[in-house]
């Protein structure tokens, strides 16, 4: 599973996005704080307060604030929904025993999944929310990783998402799924998406089939992988992680309005993105996908140009491309749909937030 091409839908929303996070660059990493090695002592399981949902509640909302003040401070959107989708993301619908199912249940965390090539970075992005994770004592890592990916988005021009909190948490190591569950951008060198790896097999020649393996395997359908396709609209792909596009293009040289409300800041530049503003969530992925004359300088990876290709996929994408509000509302799904995948709820139905 080279490295070095795990990089769609999950990874690349930015492996690496570059912004002003400690360590999210290439560069090696000192040890977090609270280190990863001492996992269970590092990162325990979330004790809940006295004073339940309604602390909870209160802790949930200040926590939300200041993860919508680290957008705007730091433009680090895209590496939060990839945090929270890498966490999510390991989810296998056919196991029913948690943890072990994977899924939305704070164990990126640990290693070694923290460590699997697609993670490369996030270590830095779980250090920049530690301060949050302390204060709000109540508030789940689970829940933390998925708020992070909703207020980005928000944040970003994108859709409301009806999350719901009270994840609990994987309480160690043991709860790490095994590297391999999520998705390749392009083929190895014997032309094969995917591998044996993981929890199921996800090995397939063409990028339809793996993707479909992936997303199947939690429990989506066709709809929902175009849907959560269109969140490449933020972000970028860096050449020294991935192997995939440019070390610089004019959308991400630092000279360029990329954040949705037109202010200055985009982080650490290079890279490639998909579009042109590439801190701005809208449908404009699915334009630049479909558009044979769109600017060269923005990336096209094999699993993006499939879905305007693929019999089941071309309906969803060619309605996103003309209908901005259709493909938010079915992302809005979407999202909130692998948000929950293989969480556990305390107290059961969840909390809501206003």
């Amino acid at each position: 599973m080279g490295g070095m091409r795990l990089l769609v839908l999950f990874g690349a929303i930015a492996l690496a996005q570059g912004a002003s996070i400690p360590h999210a660059s290439g560069a090696a990493q000192p040890p977090l704080r609270r280190t990863l090695t001492a996992a269970a002592t590092a990162f325990g399981p979330v004790q809940r307060l006295r004073g339940g949902s309604d602390k909870m509640k209160e802790e949930l909302s200040a926590a939300r604030k200041e993860i919508w003040d680290l957008c705007e401070e730091k433009n680090c959107n895209p590496v939060l929904v990839r945090l929270g989708w890498h966490d999510a993301g390991t989810h296998d619908v056919n196991i029913k025993e948690w943890p072990k199912c994977g899924g939305a249940i704070g164990s990126i965390r640990f290693k070694p999944e923290i460590e699997h090539g697609a993670n490369a970075g996030l270590a830095g992005v779980v250090k920049m929310l530690e301060p949050i994770k302390d204060k709000y004592k109540s508030v789940s890592w689970a829940d933390l990783f998925q708020m992070g990916g909703a207020v980005a988005i928000e944040h970003a021009g994108g859709p409301k998402i009806a999350m719901r909190y009270g994840r609990v948490d994987g309480p160690d190591a043991a709860a790490c799924s095994p590297q391999g569950n999520l998705p390749d951008a392009e083929p190895n060198d014997k032309g094969v998406y995917g591998g044996a790896g993981g929890t199921a097999s996800t090995e397939a020649k063409e990028p339809g089939d793996h993707l479909r393996k992936v997303f199947y395997r939690m429990g989506m359908n066709d709809k929902e992988i175009v849907a959560l396709s269109g969140a490449h609209t933020l972000g970028r792909a860096w050449k020294d992680r991935s192997g995939l596009g440019a070390d610089k293009t004019k959308f991400t040289d630092g000279s360029a309005t990329v954040r949705n409300d037109g202010k200055a800041g985009c982080g650490k530049a290079g890279g490639s993105s998909w579009t042109e503003k590439w801190l701005k969530f809208d449908n404009s992925y699915f334009k630049v996908v479909a558009d044979d004359k769109a600017d060269k300088e923005l990336l096209k990876l094999s699993t993006d140009k499939v879905l305007f290709v693929d019999e089941g996929f071309k309906k969803y994408a060619e309605k996103y491309r003309d209908d901005e509000k259709a493909f938010f509302d079915d992302y809005a799904a979407a999202h909130k749909k692998l948000s929950e995948c293989g969480a556990k709820f305390e107290p059961e139905g969840g909390i809501v937030l206003d």
